[in-house]
Protein backbone atom coordinates (compact mmCIF):
# COMPACT_ATOMS: atom_id res chain seq x y z
CA UNK A 1 0.00 0.00 0.00
CA UNK A 2 2.83 2.56 0.43
CA UNK A 3 3.77 2.05 -3.13
CA UNK A 4 0.29 2.97 -4.18
CA UNK A 5 0.22 6.21 -1.78
CA UNK A 6 3.25 7.37 -3.13
CA UNK A 7 1.85 7.08 -6.12
CA UNK A 8 -0.84 9.27 -5.50
CA UNK A 9 0.98 12.18 -3.88
CA UNK A 10 2.97 11.53 -7.68
CA UNK A 11 0.00 12.29 -9.20
CA UNK A 12 -0.86 15.36 -7.09
CA UNK A 13 1.83 17.28 -6.15
CA UNK A 14 4.19 16.51 -9.68
CA UNK A 15 1.46 15.76 -12.66
CA UNK A 16 -0.70 17.74 -11.12
CA UNK A 17 -4.08 15.69 -12.09
CA UNK A 18 -7.44 15.99 -10.84
CA UNK A 19 -8.99 14.14 -7.86
CA UNK A 20 -11.16 11.98 -9.92
CA UNK A 21 -8.05 11.02 -12.21
CA UNK A 22 -6.46 10.41 -9.11
CA UNK A 23 -9.03 8.70 -7.27
CA UNK A 24 -9.79 6.54 -10.30
CA UNK A 25 -6.17 5.13 -10.80
CA UNK A 26 -5.52 4.94 -7.51
CA UNK A 27 -8.80 2.11 -7.30
CA UNK A 28 -7.56 0.44 -10.46
CA UNK A 29 -4.13 -0.12 -9.35
CA UNK A 30 -5.40 -0.97 -5.47
CA UNK A 31 -7.82 -3.66 -7.16
CA UNK A 32 -5.48 -4.87 -9.20
CA UNK A 33 -3.32 -5.51 -6.01
CA UNK A 34 -5.73 -7.42 -4.57
CA UNK A 35 -6.46 -9.54 -7.36
CA UNK A 36 -2.66 -10.72 -7.27
CA UNK A 37 -2.93 -11.46 -3.67
CA UNK A 38 -5.42 -13.64 -3.67
CA UNK A 39 -5.22 -14.97 -7.01
CA UNK A 40 -1.55 -14.91 -7.59
CA UNK A 41 0.03 -14.66 -4.48
CA UNK A 42 2.37 -12.24 -5.23
CA UNK A 43 2.72 -8.51 -5.42
CA UNK A 44 2.69 -5.39 -7.67
CA UNK A 45 6.16 -5.68 -7.66
CA UNK A 46 6.18 -9.14 -8.89
CA UNK A 47 3.70 -9.51 -11.23
CA UNK A 48 4.27 -9.88 -14.89
CA UNK A 49 2.27 -9.07 -18.88
CA UNK A 50 0.71 -12.28 -18.34
CA UNK A 51 -0.62 -11.72 -14.79
CA UNK A 52 -2.13 -8.10 -16.39
CA UNK A 53 -3.78 -9.80 -19.45
CA UNK A 54 -5.61 -12.12 -16.47
CA UNK A 55 -6.74 -10.19 -14.33
CA UNK A 56 -8.11 -8.13 -17.45
CA UNK A 57 -10.22 -11.44 -18.76
CA UNK A 58 -11.14 -11.68 -15.24
CA UNK A 59 -12.35 -8.27 -15.60
CA UNK A 60 -14.51 -9.32 -18.99
CA UNK A 61 -15.97 -12.03 -17.44
CA UNK A 62 -17.23 -10.21 -14.55
CA UNK A 63 -19.19 -7.91 -16.94
CA UNK A 64 -16.70 -4.70 -17.02
CA UNK A 65 -17.18 -2.51 -20.18
CA UNK A 66 -14.58 -2.38 -22.49
CA UNK A 67 -14.19 1.03 -21.37
CA UNK A 68 -13.42 0.32 -17.63
CA UNK A 69 -10.71 -2.60 -18.85
CA UNK A 70 -9.30 -0.06 -21.00
CA UNK A 71 -8.73 2.35 -18.01
CA UNK A 72 -7.55 0.11 -15.89
CA UNK A 73 -4.78 -0.89 -18.28
CA UNK A 74 -3.87 2.92 -18.37
CA UNK A 75 -3.57 3.28 -15.02
CA UNK A 76 -1.54 0.38 -14.45
CA UNK A 77 0.89 1.20 -17.34
CA UNK A 78 1.28 4.78 -15.24
CA UNK A 79 1.81 3.17 -12.16
CA UNK A 80 4.23 1.21 -13.47
CA UNK A 81 5.93 3.71 -15.12
CA UNK A 82 6.24 5.87 -11.70
CA UNK A 83 7.84 2.76 -10.11
CA UNK A 84 10.32 2.34 -13.11
CA UNK A 85 11.05 6.31 -12.72
CA UNK A 86 11.63 5.69 -9.04
CA UNK A 87 14.29 2.94 -9.85
CA UNK A 88 11.64 0.25 -7.85
CA UNK A 89 11.66 -1.52 -11.38
CA UNK A 90 13.42 -1.70 -14.74
CA UNK A 91 10.73 -2.98 -17.01
CA UNK A 92 6.80 -2.19 -17.28
CA UNK A 93 4.71 -5.21 -17.14
CA UNK A 94 1.76 -3.56 -18.83
CA UNK A 95 4.06 -2.78 -21.92
CA UNK A 96 2.61 -3.80 -25.16
CA UNK A 97 -0.51 -5.52 -23.64
CA UNK A 98 -3.37 -4.26 -25.97
CA UNK A 99 -6.20 -2.52 -24.92
CA UNK A 100 -9.96 -3.52 -24.89
CA UNK A 101 -11.51 -2.78 -27.80
CA UNK A 102 -14.00 0.16 -27.35
CA UNK A 103 -17.21 0.24 -28.68
CA UNK A 104 -18.41 3.92 -29.67
CA UNK A 105 -21.39 4.79 -28.48
CA UNK A 106 -22.91 7.69 -30.66
CA UNK A 107 -25.64 9.82 -28.47
CA UNK A 108 -29.34 9.86 -28.29
CA UNK A 109 -30.56 12.08 -30.90
CA UNK A 110 -34.18 13.11 -31.03
CA UNK A 111 -35.79 13.37 -34.63
CA UNK A 112 -37.04 16.90 -35.38
CA UNK A 113 -41.42 15.68 -34.87
CA UNK A 114 -39.72 14.02 -31.37
CA UNK A 115 -38.21 17.75 -30.43
CA UNK A 116 -41.67 19.36 -31.43
CA UNK A 117 -43.64 16.74 -29.37
CA UNK A 118 -41.82 17.26 -26.21
CA UNK A 119 -41.43 20.47 -26.27
CA UNK A 120 -45.27 21.17 -26.62
CA UNK A 121 -45.81 18.85 -23.36
CA UNK A 122 -45.49 21.59 -20.76
CA UNK A 123 -49.34 23.13 -21.05
CA UNK A 124 -48.97 26.69 -19.96
CA UNK A 125 -52.02 27.04 -17.98
CA UNK A 126 -50.36 27.34 -14.72
CA UNK A 127 -47.47 28.70 -13.13
CA UNK A 128 -45.46 25.03 -13.44
CA UNK A 129 -46.62 24.96 -17.15
CA UNK A 130 -45.19 28.09 -18.38
CA UNK A 131 -41.54 27.36 -16.51
CA UNK A 132 -41.25 23.89 -17.92
CA UNK A 133 -42.06 25.39 -21.23
CA UNK A 134 -39.33 28.36 -20.49
CA UNK A 135 -36.66 25.80 -19.35
CA UNK A 136 -37.08 23.49 -22.00
CA UNK A 137 -37.59 25.56 -24.96
CA UNK A 138 -34.41 27.21 -23.67
CA UNK A 139 -32.38 23.80 -23.20
CA UNK A 140 -32.87 23.16 -26.30
CA UNK A 141 -32.39 26.80 -28.29
CA UNK A 142 -29.27 26.89 -26.67
CA UNK A 143 -27.79 23.50 -25.93
CA UNK A 144 -26.44 24.39 -22.37
CA UNK A 145 -25.92 21.82 -20.01
CA UNK A 146 -28.22 21.40 -17.39
CA UNK A 147 -25.63 22.53 -14.69
CA UNK A 148 -25.69 25.53 -16.84
CA UNK A 149 -29.60 26.18 -16.73
CA UNK A 150 -29.73 26.11 -13.59
CA UNK A 151 -26.83 27.94 -13.01
CA UNK A 152 -28.47 30.97 -14.99
CA UNK A 153 -29.41 34.26 -13.35
CA UNK A 154 -31.80 36.83 -14.35
CA UNK A 155 -28.77 39.05 -15.58
CA UNK A 156 -28.28 36.11 -18.13
CA UNK A 157 -31.15 37.16 -19.94
CA UNK A 158 -31.06 39.78 -22.53
CA UNK A 159 -34.63 39.18 -24.27
CA UNK A 160 -34.44 41.98 -25.98
CA UNK A 161 -31.21 41.34 -27.99
CA UNK A 162 -32.14 37.86 -28.57
CA UNK A 163 -29.79 36.23 -26.65
CA UNK A 164 -28.25 34.62 -23.34
CA UNK A 165 -24.17 34.82 -21.46
CA UNK A 166 -23.37 31.27 -19.98
CA UNK A 167 -20.81 31.25 -18.14
CA UNK A 168 -18.53 27.82 -17.32
CA UNK A 169 -15.73 26.37 -16.00
CA UNK A 170 -14.32 30.42 -15.81
CA UNK A 171 -15.33 31.04 -19.67
CA UNK A 172 -18.11 33.12 -21.10
CA UNK A 173 -20.20 32.91 -24.01
CA UNK A 174 -23.02 34.35 -25.49
CA UNK A 175 -25.81 32.33 -27.20
CA UNK A 176 -28.60 33.22 -29.45
CA UNK A 177 -32.27 32.57 -28.93
CA UNK A 178 -34.99 31.79 -31.58
CA UNK A 179 -38.00 33.39 -31.22
CA UNK A 180 -39.98 31.06 -29.67
CA UNK A 181 -38.16 30.76 -26.90
CA UNK A 182 -38.03 34.63 -26.13
CA UNK A 183 -41.33 34.55 -26.31
CA UNK A 184 -41.36 31.71 -23.63
CA UNK A 185 -39.11 33.24 -21.48
CA UNK A 186 -40.49 36.90 -21.60
CA UNK A 187 -44.19 35.39 -19.95
CA UNK A 188 -42.29 33.14 -17.61
CA UNK A 189 -39.88 35.97 -16.28
CA UNK A 190 -42.66 39.14 -16.75
CA UNK A 191 -45.63 37.29 -14.95
CA UNK A 192 -44.84 33.57 -13.79
CA UNK A 193 -41.28 34.22 -11.61
CA UNK A 194 -42.27 37.03 -9.61
CA UNK A 195 -44.99 34.71 -8.07
CA UNK A 196 -42.61 31.88 -7.72
CA UNK A 197 -39.79 33.53 -5.94
CA UNK A 198 -39.63 33.37 -1.87
CA UNK A 199 -37.77 36.25 -2.02
CA UNK A 200 -37.11 39.80 -3.71
CA UNK A 201 -33.45 39.38 -3.47
CA UNK A 202 -33.37 35.81 -5.63
CA UNK A 203 -31.51 35.52 -8.44
CA UNK A 204 -31.78 32.69 -10.15
CA UNK A 205 -33.70 32.45 -13.34
CA UNK A 206 -35.35 29.13 -12.84
CA UNK A 207 -37.17 28.29 -9.41
CA UNK A 208 -38.85 25.59 -8.14
CA UNK A 209 -42.27 25.50 -6.38
CA UNK A 210 -40.48 26.73 -3.34
CA UNK A 211 -38.92 29.78 -5.05
CA UNK A 212 -35.76 28.78 -4.28
CA UNK A 213 -32.91 28.22 -7.79
CA UNK A 214 -34.28 24.58 -9.38
CA UNK A 215 -32.22 21.91 -8.54
CA UNK A 216 -30.70 19.02 -10.89
CA UNK A 217 -32.49 16.44 -9.69
CA UNK A 218 -35.57 19.20 -9.48
CA UNK A 219 -35.48 18.99 -13.66
CA UNK A 220 -34.57 15.68 -13.80
CA UNK A 221 -37.91 14.62 -13.09
CA UNK A 222 -39.18 17.21 -14.98
CA UNK A 223 -37.73 15.91 -18.17
CA UNK A 224 -38.54 12.23 -17.27
CA UNK A 225 -42.41 14.03 -16.62
CA UNK A 226 -42.75 15.27 -19.94
CA UNK A 227 -40.59 12.21 -21.93
CA UNK A 228 -43.64 9.69 -20.19
CA UNK A 229 -46.55 12.33 -21.53
CA UNK A 230 -45.08 12.16 -24.90
CA UNK A 231 -44.89 8.62 -25.30
CA UNK A 232 -41.44 8.89 -26.30
CA UNK A 233 -39.71 5.19 -26.31
CA UNK A 234 -35.91 6.84 -26.96
CA UNK A 235 -34.42 7.57 -23.18
CA UNK A 236 -34.32 11.60 -22.78
CA UNK A 237 -31.79 13.36 -20.34
CA UNK A 238 -31.01 17.14 -19.95
CA UNK A 239 -27.87 15.99 -22.08
CA UNK A 240 -29.89 14.61 -25.13
CA UNK A 241 -31.71 17.82 -26.03
CA UNK A 242 -27.64 19.10 -26.01
CA UNK A 243 -26.67 16.88 -28.32
CA UNK A 244 -30.16 17.58 -30.55
CA UNK A 245 -29.27 20.85 -30.69
CA UNK A 246 -25.86 19.72 -32.21
CA UNK A 247 -26.60 17.98 -34.43
CA UNK A 248 -30.17 19.57 -36.14
CA UNK A 249 -27.84 22.54 -36.62
CA UNK A 250 -25.21 20.72 -38.17
CA UNK A 251 -28.03 18.68 -40.85
CA UNK A 252 -29.22 22.57 -41.54
CA UNK A 253 -25.38 24.30 -42.37
CA UNK A 254 -24.15 25.41 -38.72
CA UNK A 255 -20.12 25.15 -39.45
CA UNK A 256 -18.34 22.91 -36.69
CA UNK A 257 -16.47 26.03 -35.06
CA UNK A 258 -19.37 28.07 -34.46
CA UNK A 259 -21.76 24.66 -32.46
CA UNK A 260 -18.35 24.51 -31.09
CA UNK A 261 -18.37 28.00 -29.93
CA UNK A 262 -22.04 28.13 -28.35
CA UNK A 263 -21.76 24.57 -26.82
CA UNK A 264 -18.45 25.40 -24.98
CA UNK A 265 -16.20 22.75 -26.13
CA UNK A 266 -12.50 23.50 -25.18
CA UNK A 267 -11.10 21.24 -28.32
CA UNK A 268 -13.54 20.71 -31.65
CA UNK A 269 -12.59 16.98 -31.39
CA UNK A 270 -15.61 16.85 -28.99
CA UNK A 271 -17.74 18.63 -31.54
CA UNK A 272 -17.03 16.04 -34.55
CA UNK A 273 -18.89 13.51 -32.82
CA UNK A 274 -22.06 15.03 -34.44
CA UNK A 275 -20.42 14.63 -37.61
CA UNK A 276 -20.30 10.98 -37.51
CA UNK A 277 -23.70 10.53 -35.89
CA UNK A 278 -25.04 12.83 -39.31
CA UNK A 279 -23.19 10.61 -41.61
CA UNK A 280 -24.53 7.58 -39.88
CA UNK A 281 -27.73 8.60 -39.81
CA UNK A 282 -27.61 9.08 -43.77
CA UNK A 283 -26.34 6.01 -44.02
CA UNK A 284 -29.82 4.40 -42.22
CA UNK A 285 -31.60 6.83 -44.35
CA UNK A 286 -30.21 5.32 -47.85
CA UNK A 287 -30.40 1.37 -45.98
CA UNK A 288 -33.91 1.82 -45.99
CA UNK A 289 -34.81 3.59 -48.78
CA UNK A 290 -32.29 2.82 -51.32
CA UNK A 291 -34.29 0.05 -54.01
CA UNK A 292 -30.89 -1.56 -54.29
CA UNK A 293 -29.30 -1.56 -50.76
Amino acid sequence: MELIERYGAYLAEEKHASQNTISSYLRDVTQFADYLDHTEGCGLLEADSDMVRSYMSWMQGRGKSAASVTRFLASVKSFYNYLISTGELDSNPAKGVAAAKVERKYPEILTNKEVELFLEQPQCVDAKGFRDHAMLELLYATGIRVSELISLDLDDLNLAAGFIRCESRGKERIIPLYHTAVKALQDYVKTIRPQLIADSSEQALFVNMNGERMSRQGFWKIIKHYQEMAGIQKEITPHTLRHSFAVHLLENGADLRSIQEMLGHADISSTQIYTHVVKRQLKDVYQKAHPRA
